[in-house]
């Protein structure tokens, strides 16, 4: 499906235009200027979900919409707002009776807008959706889950937290290193991710200490780029490690992933024998030689932003809970392999 990818809302006319909105979004949409453009305009609106969203919370979402017989989504909001969104859209024409994540799914053929107020998730660029089902993660996947849609106005990041802007902001450039060095990765994918990490290299100092507009249209062009790799390539260990680290430490996404990234990294260089790519160690040295960034220009970073690690009452124990919630078939896009002795050293580099 073509994306339609605009900086204007008038240029959303067509698709908005004769429909009732089912209007997904987050807290800070009450303070945003795009909040103006909804308010006449004949809606329901729906933010009763977390972060990290539950099941159960867009179970909710899904009777809503049916009841109210809106026939258009809109998800304004971080990656919470439009992963609820994806879901709602997927689920809303299956059997209500039976669990939506074990049916099978569809193009339900209902238009998907998505206007993100931060710059990390990447969730407006790809066919993907995180939600957790009794305690776990779970991705939903569909090319239908692409919206049909998106809004990048910058300004919106202006209003965000500083904490949420890094934590964000290295989301983004994880999901473009992951991709870049990903074994699914393509010569279009690569493009993609050194676009994103050269915008967010030479602007993210003027977004982070300065929070310029100009600034932030490049790091919201980024996260956007690093979605559209990840859309292709599909994340490596660093996410596939970081979602319980989120939830066992009550820590931003962005936070964690940045945690696992290091560590991930550091044994990447020090494992090329290891390869687990089919095209082959010589292949890998050349692919690490050509990322934009270093590891050490990345740890520079985490220590600049204050990027700390989790404080454990019970040390042993969470490196245990960590270690067996790693879905290690996700593990599989990661250059080199990666064994549970060697997830165990991770957690411990990681966790305080």
């Amino acid at each position: 499906m073509e994306q339609l990818t605009v900086n204007d809302f008038s240029l959303l006319g067509n698709l908005i235009k004769g429909k009732k909105i089912f209007l997904i979004h987050g807290g800070s949409y009450n303070s945003l200027p795009v909040k103006a453009y909804f308010e006449n305009l004949p809606r329901v609106e729906f933010t009763a979900f977390s972060p990290n969203p539950k099941y159960e919370q867009i179970a909710e979402g899904v009777k809503l919409f049916n009841d109210s017989r809106c026939d258009l989504i809109v998800a304004v909001g971080g990656g919470s707002a439009i992963d609820v969104a994806k879901c709602v859209k997927l689920f809303c024409k299956m059997d209500e009776n039976e669990n939506y994540l074990s049916q099978k799914p569809f193009d339900t053929g209902v238009s998907l807008i998505a206007v993100p107020t931060t710059a990390g998730s990447g969730s407006e660029a790809t066919k993907n959706a995180v939600i957790y089902y009794q305690g776990a993660k779970q991705s939903v996947a569909h090319p239908s889950l692409l919206p049909n849609a998106v809004l990048l106005e910058p300004s919106v990041l202006k209003f965000l937290p500083l904490y949420q802007k890094k934590c964000t902001m290295f989301d983004a450039l994880c999901q473009a290193i992951e991709s870049f060095w990903s074994a699914n990765s393509t010569p279009e994918s690569k493009e993609l991710c050194k676009k994103a990490i050269l915008l967010i290299k030479e602007n993210r100092r003027e977004y982070i200490e300065e929070n310029t507009l100009a600034a932030a249209e490049k790091i919201m062009l980024a996260s956007n780029l690093a979605g559209k790799a990840i859309n292709i390539t599909a994340t490596t260990a660093p996410h596939a490690m970081g979602y319980k680290i989120t939830t066992m430490y009550n820590l931003p996404h962005g936070h964690a992933v940045a945690l696992c990234m290091s560590a991930v990294w550091e044994y990447i260089l020090g494992n090329i024998d290891r390869c687990s790519d089919i095209r082959g160690k010589e292949y890998l040295n050349q692919m690490l030689s050509e990322l934009p960034v270093t590891l050490d220009e990345f740890n520079a970073l985490l220590q600049e932003l204050q990027i700390e690690k989790p404080k454990s009452n019970d040390r042993e124990k969470d490196i245990d809970a960590l270690v067996a919630a790693v879905n290690t078939a996700k593990l599989k896009t990661t250059p080199v392999e990666i064994d549970l002795p060697a997830l165990r050293d991770f957690y411990s580099k990681i966790v305080d």
